[in-house]
């Protein structure tokens, strides 16, 4: 009964958040939502779509409503690891070194166009996103929690990007593809941005510990043995399509999800899960969010690609063939 009734308060919390971001965002709510489904269940965000979408606007207004040490990477082609991580310096009078830490130290990480800095770059993240922590000559710094890397990307096909290695995108839990506004929500977006004297701003609605708590009654979700059969099923079917009578498929993939999907799909349909009011998991819950889990952990043949074939078409494929308990 505890835990229904705090279902219901975070789902009004988080309600009051999307509102407060949606004072300055307009339209997208399907990636504003998604962002909060991140939030809440401790995962890193990559945003992909063409420049101009507000991508980096509804990050930005996010961390602007919550209480929280907001940093922003702008990530170049000429960048090196230590931009982001931080470094040593070397102190000639005294000949000691101190320690003069990166961007990456904070609660909400910006990393804005992380595909147009080379691979050494984009590895640097790797151990802060995975392990929250920081090696800076020989010693290691725990990042503050919530720590979230919220990263924007163009579509690899844009001039001066660089794909992100298998390694770094594993480690987001959600891809969140961006597309264009609908025409009413264009015109909204002119009146509100190009009309106004000043541009609009979110007030902080929620504080870290109030995140953390949240997080923690996320991790209360239920979840029926059922449900957890059902989404080894599909992330499984991804590696052996043979084994899950989708033959078809299998020519079409090199390389399926790995375990981590697996724990990606519980965290985040817990977190659907608890926005929409329920203590338990559904199976529609992981059904809804599977694309955003799922499509950057499959690698697609070269057979697919000639035949137009995406990831989201596999997981379509997936979903609709897997039986639903």
């Amino acid at each position: 009964m505890a835990l229904t009734e705090d279902v219901s308060k975070l789902q009004g919390r988080f309600a009051t958040l999307k509102a407060e971001v949606g004072k300055v965002l307009v339209g997208q709510d399907d990636m504003l939502h998604r962002l909060l489904l991140g939030l809440l269940a401790g995962g890193h965000v990559l945003l992909e779509g063409v420049p101009g979408l507000a991508k980096t606007l509804v990050v930005r207004t996010l961390a602007d409503a919550l209480d929280g040490q907001f940093s922003r990477i702008q990530f170049t082609p000429d960048m090196l690891p230590g931009d982001v991580v931080g470094t040593q310096i070397y102190n000639p009078r005294e000949g000691t070194y101190s320690v003069k830490k990166g961007p990456v130290f904070g609660n909400f990480i910006l990393a804005d166009e992380i595909n147009r800095a080379p691979a050494k770059v984009q590895a640097a993240l790797l151990e802060a996103m995975q392990e929250k922590q920081v090696t800076l000559g020989g010693e290691s710094f725990r990042l503050t929690e919530p720590f979230l890397v919220l990263a924007t990307q163009n579509p690899i096909e844009q001039e001066g990007t660089y794909p992100l290695p298998e390694a770094q995108l594993d480690r987001f839990m959600l891809k969140i593809k961006v597309g264009y506004p609908t025409k009413d929500d264009e015109v909204r977006i002119i009146d509100r941005m190009a009309g106004a004297a000043t541009e609009p701003s979110a007030q902080k609605v929620m504080t870290c510990d109030e995140i953390l708590a949240a997080r923690e009654a996320a991790r209360q979700i239920h979840v029926d043995d059922k449900v957890k059969r059902y989404v080894v099923d599909v992330v499984a079917s991804t590696r052996d399509p043979k084994a899950a009578n989708l033959a078809h498929l299998a020519p079409l993939i090199d390389n399926g999800a790995s375990v981590r999907a697996s724990l990606s799909l519980i965290k985040v349909a817990k977190a659907q899960a608890l926005l929409s009011g329920r203590d338990y998991i559904s199976p529609h819950d992981v059904k809804t969010i599977a694309h955003d889990v799922l499509r950057h952990r499959i690698l697609v043949s070269y057979e697919a690609e000639a035949q137009g074939k995406t990831t989201d078409h596999v997981i379509s494929q997936i979903l609709e063939n897997i039986p639903v308990p």
